[in-house]
């Protein structure tokens, strides 16, 4: 039990003065400036309750540090060892990680492993995996890119970004694009269904039993699809589809088609035809610059959940299992939400052209 008595603590001239540096502390070591304050206050003769009421202090929090001092002096107010195992990596090993990432290559690779990366600087796979994680580093992650080189860059981005976030009144805005010679893919041997602990299983050789191309146009308002499959994806399939599009859309409104620079989109038979119907309008996305055109993300979707695991013994397979996901799409559209700025675009892009001017001087 503890004494009812207060100890009495005399002080020593340098442990007045280092007392009174630790209480002076305005901002950091807080817990350890209350210490000294409490060790102070005993050294002027106060009683226990006396310090609590004048640093408004609990009662035993005051009795615990003027026991402690009276017992270990300075080294008693610190706080003891954290728990755990203390740190083994210095700051220098991380740097040696970090610069090796990013500067150089092992000998028999394009790029580091945690494994050939920890064998290199002589620390765990572990120790690795949590330096690059806390740098956000990724060696075996690549991504693809390509600065178009289209004269008229700027001028297309803000056309067909200006449709997406101001489109025309009276007029329905259209994303245009085929998807060209997708394939009837049939397996050599039936595909293992996927059971517990273990996944769906296919060949990885398949036979082929055709092709097939899709036109689609995206309605960017409402995310329907107008779309028309044919054999071939020629100027003559490009014309049938946009009598398609004008037997869909309402003669009262004009069409904003936003579509690729396809040689089948420009040739003279469909410049007749445009002029013939004067109410649709074209604007066409710069060269190398796809990820424009938002029927691009339906797309992918389509690829994904419909076409990339199927399996089509024929051309009629594939058409029906690509006519079920467009019933799908249509009767629960969700529209593509672009969000991107013209001006914010047109900034990567510059960014994106100095960094490579950079790395090629």
């Amino acid at each position: 039990m503890p004494s009812p008595i207060a100890v009495e603590v005399v002080l020593s001239t340098g442990e007045r003065e280092q007392l009174e540096s630790w209480a002076r502390r305005g901002k950091s070591a807080q817990a350890l400036a209350q210490r000294s304050r409490i060790v102070l206050a005993a050294a002027e003769g106060l009683k226990n309750t006396e310090i609590s009421e004048r640093l408004s202090l609990d009662h035993t929090t005051v009795r615990k540090w003027r026991s402690r001092f009276a017992e270990q002096r300075l080294d008693g107010l610190l706080d003891e060892p954290r728990p755990g195992r203390p740190r083994t990596i210095s700051d220098a090993q991380v740097e040696e990680v970090i610069v090796k990432t990013l500067e150089s290559t092992p000998k028999d690779a394009t790029h580091w492993s945690t494994r050939s990366m920890a064998a290199e600087v002589g620390l765990s796979q572990s120790a690795v995996s949590r330096i690059w994680r806390a740098f956000g580093l990724q060696p075996h992650r690549t991504e693809t890119w390509k600065l178009s080189k289209d004269p008229q860059f700027v001028a297309k981005v803000r056309d067909v970004v200006g449709l997406y976030l101001n489109p025309p009144e009276r007029a329905v805005v259209l994303c245009v694009d085929e998807k060209s010679q997708i394939q009837a893919l049939d397996r050599t041997a039936p595909i293992l269904p996927m059971l517990p602990g273990t996944p769906e299983r296919a060949t990885h050789d398949y036979k082929r039993s055709g092709t097939s191309s899709l036109y689609a146009a995206l309605d960017i308002s409402t995310g329907k699809v107008i779309s028309s499959l044919h054999a071939r994806h020629r100027a003559v399939e490009f014309k049938k589809f946009l009598g398609t599009l004008e037997n869909e859309v309402p003669a009262e409104l004009d069409v904003h088609l936003i579509l690729d620079n396809s040689s089948t989109h420009k040739t003279p038979t469909i410049q007749r035809w445009l002029a013939a119907h004067p109410r649709f309008v074209l604007h066409f996305t710069p060269t190398s610059s796809s990820w424009l055109n938002l029927v691009e993300r339906f797309f992918g979707k389509l690829t994904d959940k419909a076409i990339r695991r199927g399996v089509f013994h024929s051309v009629p397979e594939l058409i029906a299992a690509i006519g079920d996901y467009l019933d799908a799409t249509n009767t629960d559209p969700q529209p593509f939400t672009w969000t991107a700025t013209a001006d914010s675009i047109l900034q990567k892009v510059r960014r994106g052209r100095v960094t490579l001017e950079a790395i090629n001087n």
